[in-house]
């Protein structure tokens, strides 16, 4: 099987900035269709707005993806373009914010499940409806597949980081739901959990709090941070058919940070 996306057709939301911008990015150097999509109207433009126009293999939309009619206008948008939808990747994340467990506001929590988990149920439900319905030059179905950027925070307590967390396990969960339930209709549901990934964001923050990186790095036993190009080869392996028998996981692109112990072994 080949991990090729040439020809695909690909929705990458949160497309603006950081890993959904490299995923954008990777997948028109290997040769897809790609939307991108993001609330961030001047970003999408700062980014893509001199290469989106005419009749190439890109194509850019604007709006907030948390309303449905906005999904429902990205989807017709993107089937007008390019006629089909193959590959849906879920990148539209809020960036999480330290918090303390007693005292965050049930607002902040909210609004971190209206992003990362309510905003990507809706994306996915109403792509896998346009999916199902899509059929090949031979008029069978042709399937798809669905990629979910989420965090390694969901599998972990991390208590200053709650309503992250909290988000990240719901998409994880939603992942594995939506996995099962398409997988009779060959549209594979996978997810991406990340660890620190040297985006803008991260890389605004360590120009602020320059000790994290090294607490970042020993934290991680490949000993360095990750580079959103990484991240996107691995959402690029989850959409192309070199994974056609993956569906339902929470992949880790973290360095192995999530299977260290905090705990060192007592001194005896």
């Amino acid at each position: 099987m080949s991990n090729s996306i040439a020809g695909k057709t690909a929705i990458v939301t949160g497309a603006a900035n950081g890993i959904g911008l490299a995923v954008a990015r990777h997948f028109l150097e290997k040769g897809a269709n790609v939307m991108v999509a993001d609330m961030d109207e001047e970003g999408l433009e700062a980014e893509f707005g001199a290469e989106a126009q005419g009749e190439g293999p890109l194509r850019m939309f604007a709006g907030d993806l948390r309303e449905k009619l906005t999904i429902a206008n990205l989807l017709s948008a993107t089937v007008d373009a390019f006629n089909r939808i193959d590959i849906l990747v879920n990148a539209s994340r809020q960036v999480a914010q330290t918090e303390k467990p007693l005292t965050v506001g049930e607002d902040g929590v909210e609004a971190m499940l209206q992003q990362n988990l309510i905003t990507s149920l809706r994306m996915s439900q109403m792509t896998a409806k346009r999916m199902i319905a899509q059929t090949g030059t031979d008029g069978q179905p042709t399937g798809g597949s669905i990629v979910n950027l989420t965090s390694i925070a969901g599998q972990r307590a991390l208590s200053d980081l709650m309503g992250y967390s909290i988000a990240c396990a719901a998409l994880d969960q939603l992942t594995r739901s939506l996995a099962a339930v398409l997988a009779p209709k060959n549209i594979r549901v996978n997810g991406v959990a990340v660890a620190s990934v040297m985006s803008a964001s991260l890389q605004s923050a360590l120009r602020d709090h320059p000790e994290w990186h090294d607490r970042i790095v020993a934290a991680t036993p490949l000993g360095r941070i990750a580079s959103a190009t990484e991240v996107a080869e691995t959402v690029r392996f989850l959409s192309s058919d070199a994974s056609s028998f993956i569906t339902g996981q929470i992949l880790p692109v973290d360095g192995g940070r999530s299977i260290l112990d905090p705990v060192s072994v007592p001194a005896h």
